[in-house]
């Protein structure tokens, strides 16, 4: 099949669900400028242990470790801007036919380019919980004046190690959004997976929860995954690129339905 006959048909199931879902990783910020954690040559653990410096027992043991190897990727985040892969799913939302995303990311791009209901698997940097007494704060002032001096921050309260709202390396994910974003992937009928390797449990086994339960699944990623050969259109390419033209190709077949 050709790209516009996989597009055309990635439109055509859009178009004719009832409840559609997305899943997004890391490749759907790539083009945002915000590096993936696996892609040889430019992947974040190509140069690091992700043990060493993203798990919450070195966190607890050497903050500053996590904070040092953070730092540059706090700036790329705050600097980054929607690409057309996000600005696709928000209209897609606002057209009425996307539900939820789910994702895998930290980088809240999702909300910037107006997307409402997103499920936030891995948390984000919009707060910060404090590993002593608990309290959470937003992280905004935290996050200039670490960036600023690049030290550890600490707790106006009782002075202990304020950590990121992001889940590490050996922590659970939070239970809500896990069990809402299951319950997501049990209802649709559509799920699409976008920027994802379909590596990283538990976010992996989603699609393969909604295939399960009748859902179709539409893959754009440049990797293989373990879920193409289930999937009604697998396309191997930028989702920046194919997102937006897919959903053009929706908004012009529903233009001409009226």
């Amino acid at each position: 099949m050709t790209l516009e006959s996989d597009i055309e048909r990635a439109a055509q199931l859009i178009l004719h669900a009832w409840h559609t879902v997305a899943l997004t990783g890391a490749g759907h910020s790539t083009p945002s400028g915000i590096p993936d954690f696996r892609s040889p040559g430019s992947g974040l653990w190509e140069k690091v242990n992700p043990m060493a410096v993203a798990s919450i027992f070195v966190f607890r043991l050497q903050p500053q470790a996590f904070y040092d190897w953070i730092r540059p990727l706090v700036r790329l985040m705050l600097n980054a801007k929607p690409n057309p892969a996000h600005r696709a799913l928000a209209e897609m939302e606002e057209m009425g036919l996307l539900q939820a995303v789910i994702t895998q990311n930290i980088d809240g791009l999702h909300q910037r380019a107006g997307s409402r209901r997103v499920l936030e698997l891995h948390g984000h940097m919009r707060e910060a919980t404090c590993i002593r007494c608990y309290k959470v704060v937003p992280a905004r002032a935290l996050i200039n004046k670490f960036l600023a001096d690049g030290q550890v921050p600490v707790c106006e309260d009782c002075g202990g190690v304020m950590k990121p709202n992001v889940i590490l390396f050996g922590e659970q994910l939070p239970v809500r959004v896990l069990n809402e974003a299951r319950r997501e992937a049990q209802l649709c009928d559509l799920m699409l997976v976008l920027g994802s390797r379909l590596e990283v449990a538990p976010a992996a086994d989603l699609p393969m929860i909604a295939h399960q339960h009748g859902a179709k699944v539409i893959i754009v990623n440049y990797q293989e995954t373990y879920l193409d050969p289930q999937a009604e259109v697998v396309i191997h390419a930028d989702v920046a690129e194919v997102l937006p033209r897919i959903v053009r190709v929706v908004r012009e077949d529903m233009a001409r339905a009226r």
